[in-house]
């Protein structure tokens, strides 16, 4: 199985931490030069020392914030310009929780900028180079909210919806330049953003973050919450050689959680 990605290049957004961080650990570890982005430069920095390297190697960081399309396609910009990229992960942080009655337009605008219009932004300034070289990934980090919308993610469930329509109409488009495109849809995993939703349904239902923690498990078969380079493994395999007829789908990483057979 060809999984070698030595002499590639890849932009990991979200790459700070949880699975960002580690899918650029991944795609490292497979031989690929990594440029990271995210909002912290401080975690940026720490993160960039640690990653794998081989001769050959450059890992490098650029600080931006994916709700501010104008200031990312400015990064962009001067990424390109140093070194076309062929690997793209398309990965940020979901929108706040709650019903979605009660939101806001707003809320519905701030989360398609950051998810969907930063994704059309990444993919406008990356294909250039995946198509003059004839090689192309570019997986995006959605949700399990795809295939069966999730209570009290009424803005995520719309807009990572919106997020995987576009991917699989961008898959139709690219693939006979070498391009694939896929969808990773994680489920309950250890992250920031696990804690965040355990912290506030705690606090909505008056239950405690363990009782809601087993709830949430009860819902998986595997009767664990996954890790973060478990989805990781799923997004780097993607970006593989390996991995050049599969095209515009949606893998579950969940632990057998998703019901639904498509």
């Amino acid at each position: 199985m060809l999984l070698d990605l030595s002499g590639r290049h890849a932009l990991v957004c979200g790459a700070s931490r949880g699975i960002g961080r580690a899918s650029a650990t991944e795609l490292a570890g497979l031989g690929a030069s990594v440029t990271l982005l995210a909002r912290s430069a401080d975690a940026l920095k720490t993160t960039v020392e640690v990653l794998p390297r081989r001769d050959g190697q450059h890992h490098r960081w650029f600080a931006v914030d994916m709700l501010h399309t104008d200031q990312l396609r400015d990064a962009l910009a001067d990424i390109v310009a140093d070194h076309p990229l062929e690997i793209l992960v398309n990965n940020t942080g979901g929108p706040p929780g709650g019903p979605i009655h009660a939101a806001e337009a707003a809320d519905f605008e701030s989360a398609f900028r950051q998810h969907l219009l930063a994704g059309q932004t990444l993919v406008q300034a990356l294909l250039p180079g995946m198509r003059a070289s004839g090689y192309g990934r570019i997986v995006n980090v959605i949700s399990t909210s795809v295939k069966e919308p999730i209570a009290g993610l009424g803005v995520s469930n719309t807009v990572r919806a919106a997020v995987a329509a576009w991917a699989k109409t961008l898959s139709g488009e690219v693939a006979a330049d070498g391009i694939t495109v896929n969808n990773v849809l994680p489920g309950y995993t250890r992250t920031a953003r696990l804690d965040g939703l355990l912290a506030a349904q705690a606090r909505s239902s008056g239950r405690s973050e363990e009782e809601v923690a087993q709830g949430m498990l009860a819902s998986v078969p595997a009767r664990r919450f996954g890790e973060a380079a478990e989805v990781a493994a799923v997004v780097a395999f993607l970006c593989t050689p390996a991995a050049a007829y599969v095209n515009g789908i949606s893998i579950a990483v969940d632990g057998g959680r998703t019901r639904a057979l498509a």
